[in-house]
């Protein structure tokens, strides 16, 4: 009995502390044994860490993005795993459309998020709430050993099956999309001992969604992964537009031949032999070009555009696939400064049923602006070239969920990125819609 008493009282003493902590314990007795022990609840069906059924979609809003995450393989060992991947790639997602600029702030919009918000996502419940949010050590692993080459197919091809859906194509032969190829380079990744991260990405013109995104080697230059960048996807009757260093003719051959796509390429001295040809035309037996004209941010700008028709019977112009060749003369005129005029020389392989010289303007000008959308919001916005996340594949993953947010919102009619993510910031349940998921909030409170 004296050795009874003694358990009986370690067990008090343990119970007593688990209360302190705020842990309860359905195992405990109470010390009276006469007394009735309540009967808690039983424990729930444990959910495997995979499960799309936790992830809903409204058929009435977005399509979800969870089946695109689900593809990404978790590099995670299977031991100790408690969040799914697919999962924690949400909260990333809903996180950056929310603002989110660094990891830190990924794990922030977790802990302000509730209960039923990060079920929706897919965070599994702990019985004793020992774990309700992925922790930011939690987030960084998984960005640091993620596949960046599965987690760009996912990212992209979910805007881009939605800007497909979307988009009207305005007649029969009229391209449906208008890609432009260009790189940017992450500078706060750099380290003394390591260059800084540079990416080359796909983006449609009128709305800067990101179709496509590959991490371009230190050693390497853009012109080499700009071909593996546009091989996966389908691109028949699509426009690609390149400046002047991703002109190259190979790329175009296998573009009209290949991808039965059409192309707009910049013409400089990097191509001589085309250049000399094209500036040497007769450019000025042809009409006054027509010419485009705007006023702002304090200058005044103005465009004309002359097209003429590459003569392939002739012997055509030393570049492939060529139909037309374009000449645009922009001049700007700065408040107080002298007006300063360039001549553009652009091939394209549309002929001129295709597009009108209005249209091929439009098109480069809206190349020429790339520039100011998508690279600029990262930047601005999302405070892009002043993070300093540089570990394994994180400043890759980050830059993706930025062009996720981006092409996101855009596609649903947000004007000004800033201010949107502002007003999602202090409630987090607006971000699942956008993302296609949504929750089904409790009326009762409990």
């Amino acid at each position: 009995m004296p050795a009874v008493k003694h358990i009986a009282g370690l067990k008090l003493i343990w119970v007593a502390e688990r209360s302190r902590r705020g842990v309860r314990d359905p195992r405990v007795l109470k010390p009276n044994h006469h007394e009735s022990i309540p009967c808690l609840p039983a424990r729930p069906p444990r959910s495997p860490p995979c499960s799309r059924s936790r992830v809903r979609s409204n058929p009435t809003q977005s399509p979800t993005c969870a089946p695109y995450l689900d593809s990404v393989p978790d590099p995670r060992s299977r031991r100790g795993r408690w969040y799914s991947l697919t999962a924690i790639l949400l909260v990333c997602a809903c996180a950056t459309v929310s603002g989110a600029r660094s990891i830190d702030e990924l794990a922030e919009w977790g802990a302000r998020a509730g209960a039923e918000i990060l079920e929706a996502v897919g965070i599994r419940r702990h019985l004793l709430c020992w774990r309700r949010f992925p922790s930011r050590a939690t987030i960084g692993r998984a960005l640091e050993r993620l596949d960046g080459d599965a987690l760009d197919q996912a990212i992209g091809s979910y805007p881009a099956d939605r800007h497909h859906a979307l988009t009207d194509p305005t007649g029969p032969g009229r391209p449906q999309r208008i890609i432009a190829v260009d790189g940017k380079a992450l500078k706060g990744s750099a380290r003394l001992d390591q260059r800084h991260r540079h990416l080359l990405s796909a983006l449609t013109h009128r709305l800067p969604v990101t179709v496509a995104q590959a991490e371009v080697g230190a050693t390497t230059n853009e012109t080499a992964h700009c071909k593996p960048l546009l091989a996966p996807l389908g691109w028949a009757g699509d426009v690609i537009t390149f400046d002047a260093l991703h002109t190259v003719q190979d790329h175009a051959t296998w573009l009209v031949k290949a991808k039965q796509a059409h192309y707009i390429a910049v013409i400089k001295t990097n191509q001589p032999t085309t250049h000399t040809q094209i500036s040497a035309l007769p450019w000025s037996q042809l009409p006054v070009a027509p010419t485009a004209s705007e006023n702002g941010h304090g200058r005044t700008e103005s465009r004309s555009i002359n097209t003429m028709a590459v003569a392939n019977n002739l012997g055509g112009i030393a570049f492939p696939e060529a139909e037309l060749a374009i000449r645009v003369r922009p001049r700007r005129k700065e408040s107080g400064q002298s007006e300063t005029r360039e001549t553009v020389f652009p091939v394209t392989s549309l002929d001129a049923h295709q597009a009108t010289p209005a249209v091929l303007a439009a098109w480069i000008r809206g190349h020429w602006s790339i520039e100011n959308s998508s690279p600029h919001i990262r930047d601005v916005t999302f405070g892009e070239d002043a993070s300093t996340v540089h570990a394994g594949t994180a400043p890759r993953a980050m830059a993706a969920f930025r062009n996720l947010a981006i092409g996101a919102l855009k596609t649903l009619g947000a004007v000004n990125i800033a201010t949107t993510t502002r007003a999602i910031r202090e409630e987090p349940e607006r971000a699942l819609p956008i993302l296609g998921t949504h929750h089904h909030p409790n009326p009762s409170g409990t």
